[in-house]
């Protein structure tokens, strides 16, 4: 009898917690608990999403304001609306949220010297990019303009990566580096050196090229110039 109250409270105490997200109300696929140097960008670069998504989701603004234990949201809220409603009657019409206008792609050159070993989609290695080979310690450079909204090494499977926002529509991302060169907020010229060639797993000297438009992956090969 005990026991029952015991669960019976842990259910009163979970529906109460409902109420609003807290750091114990993770749940995969859902929501993120953020950690220390993440940013809503690479949050977003991480779950493919679009960043401007989860700020209007989790009501962040602009997303600067992000701290360590906080949970944010990956999903729209309840009821598939793109953003949380403005208060309304129960009578009133639901609005979409018209889609942000699309920036036209910056003119990119190769982030460094190689030949393609793993192509876009590929069955081997990350498939949300190509890889290039090369050798360690030799340049990687800005695809394009922009400015740098992520440099570190906490998102698993890329090693120390440099993300960069060109618009509010495109992102180049460059992973397995050795050694980064720029920090978060550095405005970044197109062909600046910004980290030098590292390692893939399998100590290979690769360079993991990624060009995102809405926070999804495409193709580099389809705005990388003919060489």
């Amino acid at each position: 009898m005990r026991g029952s109250r015991v669960v019976v409270l842990l259910l009163v105490a979970t529906v109460l917690a409902a109420c609003g997200y807290s750091r114990w109300d993770y749940t995969p696929g859902e929501t993120h608990v953020v950690r220390a140097g993440e940013t809503l960008s690479s949050i977003a670069f991480r779950y493919g999403k679009d960043y401007r998504d989860l700020a209007r989701w989790n009501r962040l603004g602009d997303g600067s304001l992000i701290y360590p234990g906080q949970v944010i949201r990956l999903i729209p809220p309840a009821g598939g609306a793109a953003a949380y409603p403005a208060e309304r009657t129960a009578s009133a019409p639901k609005r979409t949220i018209p889609e942000p206008p699309a920036d036209p792609p910056p003119a990119w050159i190769w982030p460094t010297k190689g030949s393609i070993v793993v192509d876009f989609g590929a069955n081997s290695g990350a498939s949300t990019g190509i890889q290039i080979a090369g050798n360690v310690g030799q340049p990687v450079l800005a695809a394009a303009s922009g400015r740098v909204v992520y440099s570190g090494g906490g998102l698993i499977g890329y090693g120390q990566l440099i993300i960069l926002k060109h618009n509010d529509t495109y992102l180049s991302a460059y992973g397995y580096n050795a050694s980064l060169l720029v920090r978060e907020g550095d405005t970044i010229k197109k062909g600046q050196r910004i980290a030098t060639m590292g390692e893939a797993p399998g100590q290979k000297p690769r360079l993991h090229f990624e060009i995102r438009r809405n926070g999804k992956p495409v193709n580099p090969r389809q705005f990388l110039p003919a060489r």
